[in-house]
């Protein structure tokens, strides 16, 4: 073995280079991790607050809640809690500027979690169902408006100025898989941009004329995390549909595959077909309920229940629609009825029995 001094001194170099490379994590790795503990632990952080602040509204909160490692998420899906929450949200004077709940649904969303701004949104189909319904007995409703116009100024933000918009096929261009002799157009004349929903001016206050706008983002919100509500949330949303559309739709039950035995009998039933409850409709606050009702009607892994109270405010709004001689309502809710039943029949058709058919011989 060599004794010569500078070939130790390289060895130890080199393993000092090899321990090093070994040992120091990477830079980038530690900071990653560190962020997201901090992260984790600012928004436990924040629901724990949140949690305290309700306890004091509530008085009956379950001690898990406060041992949980997501307590935002677990009083989403609480339903005791929930029951709690929505029977005081319909006491008579719960929409008011001095209420204690509409103050911490207002300070809870404004915190900025993500899942604490669900679990405000979990309850947006009572405290958007309960305004509207009372904004006409001019009862103080500054409460339901802040909530609602930090929802509405959340959109607003988030979107920057900028409209929602859709690209659609233009019909009167040939498609590529047919034959024409006319001369090729150039594509961005192929396609038609329609607006779902406009640019979004910043609202301080609710005015009468300003109020199905903010109502109706505020319901675009929700429909865009429909797919973490729990069906409780939704079913409270289509009962409140079935409220606002005033009108019995029980006489267009054939148009969801259930219809009465005797058409005179449903008729009778019916009567002048106007109940209590019938607010002004709007297409800007038509539009959103309609695609939340879609979801309701239409979504995989169905629920019975929500599709059959679904189906009940769906009818009511096309007997609204008829009787306002209202053309946008009457195709999409029309259209809406025939694709449920349409869905409802193929289900039907269904035989358990039968040999499924597959490309795959198995030996």
């Amino acid at each position: 073995m060599s004794n010569d001094p500078s070939t130790s001194s390289t060895l130890e170099d080199d393993q000092d280079t090899i321990n090093s490379t070994t040992i120091t994590p990477s830079s980038t790795t530690t900071t990653s991790v560190s962020a997201s503990a901090s992260s984790h632990n600012s928004s436990l952080s924040k629901s724990q607050s949140a949690i305290q602040s309700l306890s004091t509204i509530l008085f009956s909160l379950p001690p898990s809640l406060f041992s949980s490692s997501n307590p935002a998420r677990s009083l989403l899906h609480d339903h005791h809690t929930a029951s709690h929450i929505s029977s005081l949200l319909l006491q008579p004077d719960s929409g008011a500027g001095h209420s204690n709940l509409c103050r911490w649904l207002y300070d809870t969303f404004q915190s900025s979690d993500p899942d604490l701004q669900l679990l405000v949104l979990r309850f947006l189909p009572l405290i958007a169902g309960i305004y509207i319904s009372r904004v006409a007995l001019r009862v103080p409703l500054a409460g339901f408006e802040a909530v609602l116009l930090a929802l509405y100024a959340h959109e607003t933000a988030t979107r920057s100025g900028h409209s929602i918009t859709v690209s659609v096929p233009d019909l009167s261009h040939p498609s590529l898989y047919h034959e024409t002799k006319a001369p090729a157009k150039n594509n961005s004349t192929g396609l038609n941009l329609a607006v779902i929903s406009p640019s979004l001016e910043p609202y301080g206050t609710v005015r009468s004329t300003r109020r199905a706008r903010i109502v109706g983002v505020a319901l675009e919100l929700y429909y865009s995390k429909i797919h973490e509500m729990p069906v409780l949330s939704k079913i409270e949303f289509c009962q409140f549909c079935k409220l606002w559309a005033g009108q019995d739709g029980e006489m267009y039950k054939e148009m969801t595959g259930s219809s009465c035995s005797n058409r005179n009998e449903c008729k009778e039933e019916d009567g002048n077909g106007e109940k209590e409850g019938r607010v002004p409709l709007p297409w800007e606050l038509m539009q959103p309920v309609l695609r939340i009702l879609g979801h309701c009607l239409l979504c995989p892994n169905q629920n019975k229940e929500l599709v059959d109270k679904g189906s009940e405010a769906c009818r009511s709004l096309y007997a609204r629609s008829m009787h306002d001689i209202n053309p946008n309502a009457i195709l999409a809710t029309g259209s809406l009825l025939r694709l449920t039943k349409q869905t409802l029949d193929s289900k039907d058709d269904f035989d358990p029995t039968e040999i499924p058919k597959s490309r795959v011989i198995s030996i």
